[in-house]
């Protein structure tokens, strides 16, 4: 008895419409084997991540870059330490300026005020005494002008930032350490001691 493989009538439309369906919308006939790919592609990718952190060669470079950070600073700190100091020489240069001037003047200074002692002890030079004083003071203003300020010395305590003691004298009106004679002036600029004063002090 032989058997009719051969497909029927209704079983050859059916097969018709399915391949005619299948053709309308191709986009939903996704096959699975896709979908377990894009999953096996997306695991790798944490693990691979949590591995790189513990890589021995990134650590090394993120252990440099935090040196060279902390390098840069150091120089950031010390470029900036060096603005402010030059900048303050800057300004000091500029308000001494006139120092080696003025010391250089300090002499003459000295001789006027000799000049002038010798001739008030004599009645006969009151004229001169009168033409030396007047240079003198015109002289002594211009230096206070540029901040050059005399020292006040006799009856102060000793200080040797200020004082150069060149002898010790007995004395019963000051006490120990104090200044009971100036031998020379000494001076300031603004706030620097230009000169120190040469004095006498009590023991």
């Amino acid at each position: 008895m032989s058997v009719n493989n051969q497909p029927t009538e209704e079983q050859t439309e059916e097969m018709k419409s399915n391949e005619t369906e299948a053709a309308q919308h191709p986009d939903e006939a996704v096959p699975s084997t896709e979908a377990a790919s894009e999953s096996n592609n997306e695991a790798p990718v944490g693990d691979f991540a949590e591995q790189s952190i513990d890589d021995p060669r990134l650590l090394e470079l993120k252990k440099e870059a935090d040196e060279n950070y902390q390098r840069y600073l150091r120089v950031q700190a010390d470029f900036d330490n060096f603005r402010r100091r030059t900048q303050k020489e800057k300004e000091e240069l500029g308000q001494y300026a006139s120092m080696k001037l003025i010391t250089q003047l300090l002499p003459i200074v000295d001789n006027f005020e000799r000049a002038l002692a010798a001739a008030k002890g004599s009645e006969d030079n009151n004229s001169l005494s009168k033409g030396v004083e007047m240079i003198f003071r015109q002289l002594d203003q211009v230096l206070e002008q540029e901040g050059l300020k005399p020292m006040e010395t006799v009856g102060q305590p000793f200080n040797p930032e200020y004082h150069q003691a060149i002898m010790q004298v007995e004395s019963e009106e000051h006490e120990e350490g104090t200044i009971v004679e100036e031998v020379q002036k000494g001076y300031m600029l603004k706030d620097k001691v230009l000169r120190p004063a040469m004095v006498k002090v009590s023991s």
